[in-house]
């Protein structure tokens, strides 16, 4: 079973990275682009058969290693 983790800055926490990537789209001649956030997607592929389950897990590993919870809020979905 996949289950696709999207990590994300919370609200109010700096994005570098999101700044920097607003600006080159305005070099590039991007207009109208007037805020760019940054995350990141994991996907993992799981034994798990039962989809509560898978996303149960999922959502631990996340907790536990794939988001730094403090500065950054997470979403799971799960695929059949």
């Amino acid at each position: 079973m996949k289950a696709t983790v999207t990590v994300m800055l919370k609200t109010g926490v700096l994005d570098p990275q999101g700044k920097a990537i607003a600006h080159a789209l305005g070099t590039l001649g991007f207009k109208g682009v007037e805020d760019v956030r940054a995350g990141k997607v994991i996907e993992l592929e799981l034994a798990e058969t039962d989809p509560d389950r898978a996303r149960a897990a999922a959502e631990e590993m996340a907790r536990k290693l794939l988001a730094n919870t403090v500065i950054e809020s997470f979403r799971v979905s799960v695929d059949g």
